[in-house]
């Protein structure tokens, strides 16, 4: 039998590929590898209400007590709600209600003077629940 380099035989290395080829395609390493951390998921409608909402960030930021980290936060919240269909209502104005909420967002983050009053029109509870939940 051949002998290569560090005495493997070709028996031998085809037995290392066969086996490293094995392991590197089975379900448990593809699935450790793909594995998204649960945060990296887009919250639902539902988290981002309870978290932007109930919790009181949203009061926060239009007060002008949150943090920068607290204003991406918010922002990162309702840039994950235009792709999520609600409840009932239509998705033009869906589409229309969530860019406000961004565009207040990000009034915030950029700092701008009119932030707090910008997040409190586009967030009219009442107005976005009648039409979509």
């Amino acid at each position: 039998m051949k002998s290569f380099k560090y005495g493997l035989t070709i028996c031998s290395a085809t037995f290392v590929i066969v086996t490293l080829a094995v392991v590197a395609s089975s379900p448990a390493v593809g699935s450790v590898v793909s594995l998204t951390p649960e945060d990296e998921k887009p919250p639902t409608i539902k988290k981002i209400m309870q978290l932007a909402h109930k919790e009181g960030l949203l009061k926060k930021v239009a007060t002008g007590k949150a943090s920068d980290a607290e204003k991406q936060d918010l922002l990162k919240y309702y840039q994950a709600m235009p792709n999520q269909k609600p409840p009932r209502g239509e998705e033009k104005s869906w589409a229309e209600k969530t860019a406000s909420l961004i565009e207040a967002a990000q009034a915030a983050v950029n700092n701008d003077a009119d932030a707090g009053s910008k997040l409190k029109s586009a967030s009219n509870c009442a107005e976005c629940h009648n039409a979509h939940k």
